[in-house]
């Protein structure tokens, strides 16, 4: 599951709000997972953020890190259609570093609690290897109704 159709059957997100472009590592056993999202100056809100000095905002690099741990619970719990996971919360955010058009950024989420179908992730995400961004991200399961 690395392409980008195969992430639409996951996340029920489309353009302009699914973030995730590719997922390049999955590790179950270990409850982590690695996906990418490229930067383009072509992304829609980089006309009214900063337009002279474009910068992705942090709240969407949040939500970015929320969908790659999304994909992970999917593949944790081997739903798919009949299940949405809601992001509901991010604690201990921290920014350190702009993320700008061109930039590679690579999420990274780690499950480090689950109860009662909250889960609990580590997430950061990184540009040329430099942390620009770290959370804990909470989401919450929900069964969708036929």
């Amino acid at each position: 599951m690395r392409r980008i159709e195969a992430i639409k059957e996951i996340l029920p997100h489309r353009y302009p709000f699914l973030l995730v472009d590719r997922v390049l590592h999955v590790d179950i056993e270990n409850g982590s997972i690695e996906c990418l999202k490229n930067v383009s100056t072509n992304e829609p809100y980089f006309n009214g953020h900063f337009p002279q000095h474009s910068v992705m905002p942090g709240v969407l690099i949040i939500e970015a890190a929320a969908q790659a741990a999304g994909i992970l619970c999917y593949h944790i719990r081997k739903t798919q259609g009949d299940t949405l996971y809601y992001f509901a919360g991010a604690d201990k955010v921290r920014f350190r570093a702009p993320v700008v058009p061109g930039d590679q950024l690579i999420l990274r989420a780690k499950v480090l609690a689950l109860k009662r179908e909250i889960w609990k992730f580590a997430c950061e995400a990184t540009v040329d290897g430099n942390i620009v961004c770290c959370a804990e991200v909470t989401c919450a399961r929900k069964e969708i109704e036929a």
